[in-house]
């Protein structure tokens, strides 16, 4: 590897050039060679010696992520999804069809097909691009980042059900599915647990049963506490507020009760139920 230069020396190929996106530290160790959508990419693995992070902010911050907000801070702050897949995807659909009434393997259909993949690979880089900026401005400013411990394949299952037993109101089921889909979750998820250790913070996570139907000042629990979408509203008390906001703050107490007791952490009395659509939305 030669990086004055910007090349490396591949088997059988020789030194061929790259564009580096940052300065190489450290001692390289190992270099993987990956193509994406008709562009190769070089990754290089280095070691290095660094002394422990530590954080330069010392706030702590709850985060619930959602379909209509993708994500809401404890703070107040919101991010508007980006919905990538839903942008293009009567495009997608449109070149889909193309791709159909093509003969098979002919240029014109691995041409098509091409396009396809092309479109794909723009879609997952607008919401890579979208994931990497709100995780590091959330990394960035608190130290502790407390979220749901959320099961992203069982929320996204399939209710179709079976011949003998249909499941209901599939085609909406189907629709929020692949909302949730398209947000990305668990990648975000990722990219805060690496990007909290790089820094020195930590990332918890917490049950996520009950965290928009509770109410932060009185504690009562109920569903009718959220009775639409965009307002939590306590039938107790009569505390009002964001629903998303006020299910961070409840992910938030739980996770400083993770910290303090050093368990998991689960909220409210019922623990039997999966989480509802509401909880997520």
């Amino acid at each position: 590897m030669d990086d004055g230069h910007g090349r490396v020396k591949l088997p059988k190929l020789g030194w061929v050039r790259y564009r580096k996106s940052r300065s190489v530290s450290g001692a390289p160790k190992q270099l993987t060679i990956s193509r994406q959508g008709g562009h190769w990419f070089v990754s290089i693995q280095t070691e290095q010696e660094v002394a422990a992070p530590i954080h330069p902010a010392n706030s702590a911050v709850g985060l619930d992520v959602g379909v209509a907000k993708f994500v809401a801070l404890s703070i107040g702050d919101t991010f508007a999804p980006v919905s990538s897949f839903r942008k293009y995807e009567k495009k997608l659909a449109r070149e889909q069809r193309k791709l159909a009434r093509k003969v098979k393997y002919s240029q014109n259909w691995r041409k098509q097909k091409a396009r396809i993949a092309k479109l794909h690979e723009k879609i997952a880089r607008i919401r890579n691009d979208f994931l990497h900026k709100t995780s590091t401005t959330i990394s960035k400013t608190h130290a502790m980042i407390v979220l749901e411990d959320l099961s992203v394949r069982s929320m996204s299952r399939s209710a179709r059900g079976t011949v003998n037993d249909p499941g209901r109101n599939v085609r909406a089921k189907a629709g929020l599915n692949k909302s949730i889909l398209d947000q990305g979750w668990a990648e975000f998820r990722r990219q805060l647990e690496y990007k909290q250790a790089w820094r020195g913070g930590i990332v918890v996570a917490v049950d996520p049963r009950n965290t928009s139907r509770t109410c932060p000042c009185c504690g009562h629990v109920s569903a009718e506490n959220r009775k639409t979408q965009a307002v939590f509203r306590c039938v107790r008390c009569d505390h009002a507020a964001d629903a998303d906001v006020n299910a961070a703050h409840n992910i938030l107490a739980a996770g400083h009760a993770v910290i303090a007791c050093g368990e998991r952490v689960q909220s409210g009395p019922s623990m039997k139920q999966e989480p509802s659509v509401s909880e997520v939305a």
